[in-house]
């Protein structure tokens, strides 16, 4: 295969000069200040936190083991989708705290013979995120919330004639948390 510089080998490109570009490039952009630009999901989280301490969730509800289980899910979904390390010790850079403050089944349908059809499962969840000098690390709101806790609430539907149990919704609400907590952790933009 031959090139077009084979016919004009005066205006080849020559190694020196493309390096030498290069070089000015990159200083050119690390002097405008995208050095410390960020990619992947680091940029979507606060660069100055790296580590998390996740306390036991409250429960004051009556259904047993909500707090255990929410506080598993919230430590996978950190782990998996942000670029924090959770810790098992109060030292880390951050706390994430919170309270399960409700949950209740509903009755979205039901049969000729008044049996539920379709009920739906709700959970409410109350957090907080701080520095280790208790400062709040969550997104400012336009609209005050009070004691600077974020409520959260999720549902999930189960039909118990589909084989589907109450567990089988609290597992999917719990996730459903999960996962907006975690959301909740993004930086501002």
């Amino acid at each position: 295969m031959q090139h077009w510089y084979d016919k004009h080998p005066e205006q080849r490109p020559r190694l020196g000069t493309l390096i030498r570009s290069l070089i000015c490039a990159a200083a050119l952009l690390a002097s405008t200040g995208c050095a410390t630009y960020r990619f992947g999901n680091a940029s979507l989280y606060r660069p100055d936190v790296r580590t998390v301490y996740v306390p036991m969730i409250e429960n004051t509800t009556y259904r047993r083991h909500l707090g255990e289980q929410l506080t598993e899910a919230i430590v996978k979904e950190i782990e998996l989708k942000t670029p924090y390390k959770v810790v098992h010790t109060p030292g880390a850079d951050s706390v994430l705290r919170g309270t399960v403050v409700s949950e209740h089944k509903n009755v979205l349908s039901e049969d000729i013979n008044d049996n539920p059809r379709d009920i739906e499962f709700v959970l409410g969840f109350r957090f907080h995120w701080t520095d280790a000098a208790g400062n709040s690390l969550m997104r400012p709101y336009t609209v005050p919330v009070a004691d600077d806790f974020l409520s959260v609430t999720q549902a999930a539907s189960f039909v118990p004639e589909a084989g589907q149990s109450v567990a089988t919704a609290r597992f999917l609400g719990l996730e459903r948390i999960a996962n907006q907590v975690v959301g909740e952790m993004e930086s501002p933009w």
